[in-house]
Formats: structure tokens, sequence, C-alpha cells
């Protein structure tokens, strides 16, 4: 029952915010960061609502770690509900760094673009580097971006290797690295002991940030190599 009451909320809202689509998407011609500004607003009460319907509560830690402007945040990834967890916890319009598959999903793949989120193709180098670049431009415009180097969602203890090339986007904006981690967002649903969605506790974690662009290049490869120890610790941390 509650999954359905998820669903609907989700259909309903894809299907009647659509006139605010086209309005957003034509905002952003003129003014893009207000567009970014109104598709967050409206988008986290629609996140809200389905984290309410689904019985989630979400305890947040080390807010007071994220700086002012522009953040890459970099989190791993075990659940659909991390999207609207990370969201609506960073206190920025953020898009996300998501496959390009997802652009083929009706009506998802275009508020998805309202909130400056960018669509990576994998099997194409050429057109990774330019959403790369597009990326660094909307950071410094302001906008946050969303990363999870994993990949793909994962429920194991211990994280995958991290894909480390949308670190670019931090380096060519000059903004920080907010590192994420997540805990217990899996046991909402894809590891739900009842194999149903079920409500429940998830802890997210901001921890320090870091400016690749102030660092040398030796630098900047030891601490991204220790960028996936930093997140597994805190995850490890806070065990569900």
């Amino acid at each position: 029952m509650k999954a359905f009451a998820v669903f609907l909320v989700l259909a309903l809202a894809l299907v009647f915010s659509l006139p605010y689509h086209l309005y957003l998407k034509q905002l952003a011609k003129k003014d893009q960061a207000k567009s970014w500004k109104k598709a967050r607003r409206y988008i986290a009460g629609f996140f809200k609502s389905e984290l309410v319907v689904s019985g989630v509560k979400t305890t947040v830690i080390g807010k007071e770690n994220i700086p002012e402007g522009a953040c890459l945040f970099v989190g791993n990834h075990r659940s659909y509900f991390d999207i609207l967890i990370y969201h609506n916890n960073c206190g920025k319009e953020a898009g996300f760094m998501a496959k390009k598959e997802l652009l083929k999903v009706p009506l998802l793949g275009l508020y998805m673009a309202d909130m400056g989120c960018l669509f990576l193709d994998r099997d194409d180098i050429k057109q990774g580097l330019q959403t790369i670049n597009l990326g660094a431009e909307y950071m410094k415009q302001g906008h946050s971006i969303i990363l999870f180097p994993e990949g793909h969602r994962n429920q194991k203890d211990e994280l995958l290797p991290f894909k480390e090339g949308g670190y670019k986007m931090a380096e060519k904006s000059k903004c920080p690295i907010v590192p994420v981690a997540i805990t217990g967002s899996d046991l909402l649903l894809e590891a739900s002991p009842t194999g149903k969605l079920r409500g429940g506790k998830v802890i997210l974690e901001f921890g320090q940030p870091f400016y690749p662009s102030e660092m040398t290049p030796k630098e900047r490869r030891e601490k991204y190599a220790k960028l996936p120890e930093i997140i597994q610790e805190m995850k490890d941390e806070h065990r569900l």
C-alpha cells in the first residue's frame, strides 16, 4: 500500500507539473539561475512529500561543513531514495550527474533538466568530457552538482572503486568537494527485510570540504585516492 502511494504521488506530480516545467524551460532562457532556484523549491516540496509518505526519517550530521557557494558533493549511492535525501539536505540548488538512459524515461528527464542535472554517456569519451565541462560552467554560475563516483547503486558493505573523472568539475570551477556518506537508505526498499517498501531511519553525513584547485597535482592525486576511505569511514560509523 505504501509503495502504491509513493508511485501515485510520483505519477501525479510528473503529469500535473508539466505546465510548470514549460514555464521553467522558458524562464531558463532568460535567467538560468532564477529557473534553478524555482525548480529547487518546487522539486524539494515534491521530494519531501515522497519521503513523508514513505516514512523516511533522516538524521543529518555535519551540515556546518558545507561552504557557501557551489559545491561538488561526492558520496556513496545505495538506493533510489538517495536522490531525494541528498537533494533536500544539501541546502543548495543542485543537480545530479546521471546516466543518459534516464532521458528516455517519460517526463522524468524533463524535470531532471529543470534541476540542472547532467546526463553522461559512459560509452562516449568525447561526450563525457563535454558533460564535465558543462558541469564546471554550471558550478561557476553557483549551481552545485551531486556526484556518485561508484557509478551505480551499491548495497555492499565496501564501496566500489571510484571513477574520478567528475572531480574535474571542481578543479575547473575552483569550487570545493564535500565528501558525503549515506547509511540506511537501502533498507527502505532495495535491502528491506520484508522485500517491500518500508519506512525507516537514514543517516546523511557531510564531511570536511577541500579545494582541489588549491592543491598541487600530487596533493590532488593523494586526496582523491583517500576520498573513498573518508566516505567509507563515515558510512561505517553509522551502521543501522
